[in-house]
């Protein structure tokens, strides 16, 4: 096929000018029936490599795939370049038994160019019969990183491919992945068996991308809130380890007004798949999700990523924060790391097989070398993919934005070196570190290297010192870290030449990630007094004039928390505990402009940060209660549903009325008062100037029970202050 021809068919099928890298070679590469190895980070093009050449060729690509959300979003898009739907299709156990006829039919009638399969379905009985009796083009094996178990997503269905390609028939392979370091190409091409291969290999670097790896601290929550409200309206997803993390962060970004969903593979196929419609479709801006979100997700301009958790693997991390800025703008992709996590996952793997066990504890340390280095992040992740940043500044990283202090160490790198040579080269990070500070662990004295001259050759310098200073020894090509060996160090050339000739080398000192029991207490604002009895009188006159007790308009909580933090508008308002929208539309500016008139005169510098408002209690879902309130369902039942006492589900609903929230609860309160009874509680806490629940009950006696008067409490509340 002539250049011109195929860049008309580019043009025709999707409507792109120009190919894009090397993606017109690899596409040449596959119409020629040769085996094909893309390696192209997330945004490069990866599927068009396939897509193309399965539409120009005859018969049917069969393209193996991990995830059913991937599969479904890749057909969406094919059928949207071609008039015929049944151009694509795929064949997975979403599917009926007369879905799987239609898909069966439509590729035997020769309309079917793109055949998506899961592992899974590749290896059925059945399924394998019917690719025998059908005309194949190629195989294309997408995200192809699961083959291998130093792989971030790995499958053990995977490792099958070649065997089940090989009954059904051969063909050429072209196999894709968006993030693989040699060690995992090398091990992805053996087990495919794609020997005399064509290996295509982008650039890993994103110059768009923003690299930035924040402490994670008690207030991680609500670091997370200022930074999506800065980015208001704007794409984001963020990412947490677990499922239960996943749907807190949601509920604690919903509460603060942040339009979030959660997504994660134990929720409902049909709402997983609403919830990924409405993000693309952009009628929810952020998605809370586990790594099962984002795989092959065709959305071009998210705007952040967010790690609330460290990942297991830098593969990981870079494809996740691929998922940013494809279509070129901006991408920001901010972490959050602490050690105490990294223990977490580590207590994970415990219970797995050893070599399993060791393979994910280096992965781990090559993630935690990345978050606590110094260096340029661009440089360390591009590193770790084998490819050279030769820039000193990459201007897109919080490390190259930050001022550094840096310390002439040659004389320990010398020292580093000679620890690595005299313990032959076999070993790793922890066992050259021990040598260095002179511990006498176990397998040093198994070894016996505490008899060698270089024992506690550091050992004026602590453990972290010399951590740091190797993890900057590998990047700068001194020492070679070899992956497939678990992390043993060797010197390399660079590395044999500076000791015999060293020369000057500045460390840069490596960030304190401490552990949350080690971190400081952060006091807040002082309350101011003056301030607060000004509010207190606003206070009193709001509430003369609307004929209600002061405690209606605003608890003293709220008050105390107005002249700590000082919100001068309605949205900050809303940061303080006890005001919902309903009391900041109703009183919230009259108290706004006071506090604003307050600090212009009495010259206050705001806190650069307002506050963001918490969950009433974690294990307690305020929309849940709204919503079983508004079905009218009994309280005793919500409370035993929810697996609280009806005390404490009263305690929920007496926060959530008292923040500005209406709830009608007069279905429940009327089973066991008469109206003239509740009336008269009614009155008293109209006529009460501090609505307090003790006082209350000394006043009535034993003429009704606590609980009686807690409920007419939450219905005056509601009502009058709502």
């Amino acid at each position: 096929m002539e250049d011109r021809d195929l860049n008309q068919e580019l043009k025709r099928y999707f409507g792109f000018d120009t190919f894009k890298g090397e993606q017109e070679t690899i596409i040449r590469n596959v119409l020629a029936g040769k085996d094909t190895f893309v390696l192209m980070p997330t945004g490069g093009g990866k599927s068009l490599c396939y897509q193309l050449p399965a539409l120009l060729m005859p018969g049917t690509a069969i393209v193996i795939s991990p995830l059913i959300a991937l599969m479904k979003n890749q057909v969406d898009a094919i059928r949207m370049v071609c008039e015929d739907d049944g151009v694509a299709h795929f064949l997975n156990s979403s599917l009926t038994r007369q879905d799987v006829d239609r898909v069966k039919g439509d590729v035997l009638g020769g309309r079917t160019k793109l055949l998506y399969v899961a592992p899974e379905s590749l290896n059925k009985a059945e399924n394998v019969a019917f690719f025998k009796s059908i005309d194949i083009s190629f195989y294309a094996v997408d995200e192809a990183h699961c083959i291998s178990e130093w792989g971030h997503d790995f499958r053990p269905e995977y490792r099958k491919i070649r065997q089940m390609i090989t009954q059904i028939g051969q063909h050429a392979v072209i196999a894709l992945t968006a993030t693989a370091t040699d060690k995992v190409k090398a091990d992805i091409l053996k087990t495919l068996g794609m020997t005399g291969v064509s290996v295509f290999k982008s650039s890993f670097n994103r110059p768009n991308l923003y690299y930035e790896v924040r402490p994670k601290t008690k207030d991680v929550e609500k670091d997370i809130v200022k930074f999506v409200r800065q980015r208001s309206g704007k794409s984001g997803i963020i990412y947490c380890l677990s499922r239960k993390r996943v749907e807190e962060l949601a509920e604690f970004l919903q509460v603060n007004k942040v339009s979030a969903r959660a997504y994660h593979a134990g929720m409902e196929a049909a709402q997983r798949s609403q919830t990924q419609d409405d993000f693309l479709m952009e009628r929810v801006d952020v998605i809370v999700a586990t790594v099962a979100f984002g795989m092959g997700i065709d959305k071009p301009d998210v705007r952040y990523v967010i790690h609330y958790d460290i990942p297991k693997s830098l593969e990981g991390y870079y494809q996740e924060t691929g998922r940013a800025g494809r279509d070129g703008g901006e991408g920001y992709c901010l972490a959050f790391y602490t050690q105490k996590d990294l223990k977490k996952l580590e207590k994970f793997m415990e219970g797995k097989p050893v070599s399993e066990q060791e393979i994910g504890r280096q992965l781990l340390q090559e993630t935690a070398g990345y978050a606590e280095s110094s260096v340029c992040r661009r440089k360390t992740l591009l590193h770790y993919f084998g490819e050279r940043y030769d820039r000193g500044n990459c201007g897109m990283c919080d490390n190259c934005d930050r001022k550094h202090t840096y310390v002439e160490v040659s004389r320990d790198l010398v020292k580093v070196l000679r620890v690595i040579l005299e313990t032959k080269q076999r070993f790793r990070i922890e066992h050259i570190v021990d040598v260095l500070i002179g511990r006498s662990t176990e397998d040093v004295m198994m070894q016996n290297h505490n008899h060698l001259k270089v024992f506690g050759l550091g050992g004026d310098n602590p453990p972290r010192y010399w951590n740091t200073l190797i993890r900057q020894a590998v990047v700068f090509d001194y020492v070679l870290k070899e992956v497939e060996n678990y992390g043993v160090l060797k010197l390399t050339p660079k590395g044999e030449d500076f000791m015999r000739n060293p020369t000057e080398f500045h460390m840069a000192e490596m960030r304190d990630f401490c552990d949350d029991d080690d971190e400081p207490v952060v006091t807040p604002t002082a309350l101011d007094s003056t301030l607060a009895g000004m509010l207190r009188d606003l206070r009193r006159s709001v509430a003369r004039r609307n004929d209600v007790p002061p405690y209606v308009v605003f608890q003293d909580v709220s008050i105390e928390a107005m002249a700590t933090y000082y919100p001068i508008t309605q949205e900050e308002l809303l940061n303080i505990p006890g005001v919902g929208e309903g009391k900041a539309k109703r009183y919230g500016k009259e108290f706004c402009d006071l506090i604003a008139r307050y600090c212009e005169e009495e010259e206050i510098v705001r806190p650069d940060n307002q506050r963001v408002r918490t969950l009433i209690n974690k294990s307690v879902g305020k929309v849940t209660i709204i919503q079983k309130i508004d079905r009218k369902l009994a309280l005793d039942d919500i409370a035993r549903a929810m697996s609280i006492s009806l005390d404490e589900l009263l305690a929920e609903i007496e926060t959530i009325v008292q923040s500005g929230v209406k709830l009608n609860i007069d279905y429940y309160l009327e089973e066991f008062m008469d109206v003239e009874d509740i009336d008269e509680v009614y009155e008293y806490f109209r006529e009460s100037e501090t609505g307090d629940l003790d006082e209350a009950m000394k006043e009535w006696g034993d003429a009704y029970s606590e609980q009686e008067i807690r409920l007419v409490r939450i219905k005056f509340l509601s009502e009058m202050a709502n």
